[in-house]
């Protein structure tokens, strides 16, 4: 019998909720406000997803700048040594299906990678030829594994259904994407996965901060009742004070607003302060992490403090050459192989290079000192640059 393995890699910490005491002395009581355990969110497609790309500022950019520079590469298609400008794979990639052109799929498929570590793209084919693609949200597959431990197929669920893909076969079949687990066999790990620790950080920096201008931009103290005679606050003398604190100098609106205390009462703030925290550092540094995950330099998110490039120009240079282009090229090489089977051939898909922007300088570099090779001969001078 097969067995299914669902390919998302799914964990979450539990939480101890925060708790307020209240504690009795023989001289008086105490309203402390304690700190609950930190709380990780969940690492599965759809925890990553609201936490990193649809919460947090830093990962959302980063993603979409990875995304949307390697899916505006346009690609070059060649059969041996020979490029084929015409080639209907290039047609295919330039318009997937009725409903994505190539940098909409492209973008898609690259943010799939990004925030599951894999991606799925479905062949859909008519009287035996490759018509359209379409991509499989990576939530929604499951790997099956056989009893030898080799993929046997994927279970595709959506809208009550689950449909089952064959991982091999005669044509061509499911392509499926993944980046590097070393823990998992099948599935591929996520770059945003290892910015989970910076990404909880950063989104409970905001969170935090949020909450304090809310309740008047004062960190949580302890109002200390310590009368004269002794003895403590009734029932119903406890529950009035919290009730005024809660109505009169809780919330944005009562900030700075002066503590009105009566006989025996004392405010003592137990909280840390923000410069004790070093709270702006803590959080710019939570922000280079998750760059740093993404390969994204810090300097181009305006993170502030990060002086590794010497400009801006470097750093977008690096940014493309370390991040991007590893992205497309793999990318690339699996689309050529899994398009072969569909066109024959020995089809090579490669990035055209002259179109980054991001490289202009490095092209313009490399076409002078080619130029100036006088020893080679003008067929030699056009192989050395890519044509």
């Amino acid at each position: 019998m097969r067995e299914a393995r669902a390919s998302e890699v799914a964990g979450a910490f539990a939480a101890q909720p925060e708790t307020k005491t209240a504690t009795g002395f023989a001289s008086g009581f105490t309203i402390v406000s304690g700190e609950g355990a930190a709380y990780w969110s969940g690492r599965s497609y759809a925890a990553l997803s609201r936490a990193g790309f649809m919460r947090n500022p830093v990962a959302y950019r980063a993603m979409r700048m990875i995304a949307e520079a390697a899916a505006a590469v346009p690609w070059l298609a060649y059969e041996g040594g020979s490029e084929v400008a015409d080639h209907p794979a290039l047609a295919l990639i330039s318009r997937p299906n009725g409903r994505q052109g190539g940098p909409d799929f492209f973008e898609a498929l690259y943010g799939h990678l990004l925030l599951s570590g894999n991606a799925y793209v479905e062949p859909l084919l008519i009287g035996g030829t490759l018509r359209e693609l379409h991509l499989l949200r990576p939530d929604r597959v499951s790997v099956v594994e056989g009893r030898d431990g080799w993929v046997t197929g994927y279970d595709y669920r959506a809208g009550g259904v689950t449909r089952r893909l064959a991982a091999d076969g005669d044509g061509i079949m499911l392509l499926h994407l993944k980046l590097f687990h070393p823990l998992d066999d099948h599935c591929g790990f996520p770059p945003i996965g290892a910015a989970g620790a910076a990404l909880d950080l950063h989104n409970a920096a905001a969170s935090w901060n949020k909450a304090l201008l809310d309740n008047s931009a004062r960190p949580s103290g302890a109002l200390v009742y310590q009368p004269k005679d002794g003895g403590n606050l009734s029932a119903d003398q406890y529950e009035r004070l919290k009730d005024e604190l809660e109505a009169g100098y809780s919330g944005a609106v009562n900030a700075g607003r002066p503590l009105l205390l009566e006989g025996g009462l004392d405010w003592k703030s137990m909280g840390l302060s923000p410069k004790d925290m070093d709270f702006i550092e803590a959080k710019n540094g939570a922000a280079r992490d998750i760059a740093l995950a993404f390969g994204v330099p810090p300097m181009l998110i305006g993170i502030p403090g990060d002086n590794t490039y010497a400009n801006y120009q470097e750093a977008n240079r690096a940014f493309y050459r370390l991040t991007v282009l590893p992205l497309i090229s793999r990318t690339a090489a699996s689309f050529s192989a899994w398009l072969s089977d569909a066109y024959g051939g020995g089809l090579r898909l490669e990035p055209d290079l002259d179109r980054i922007a991001g490289l202009s300088a490095e092209r313009e570099a490399l076409w002078a000192r080619v130029g100036a090779a006088t020893f080679l001969s003008d067929d030699e001078k056009r192989e050395a640059v890519g044509y």
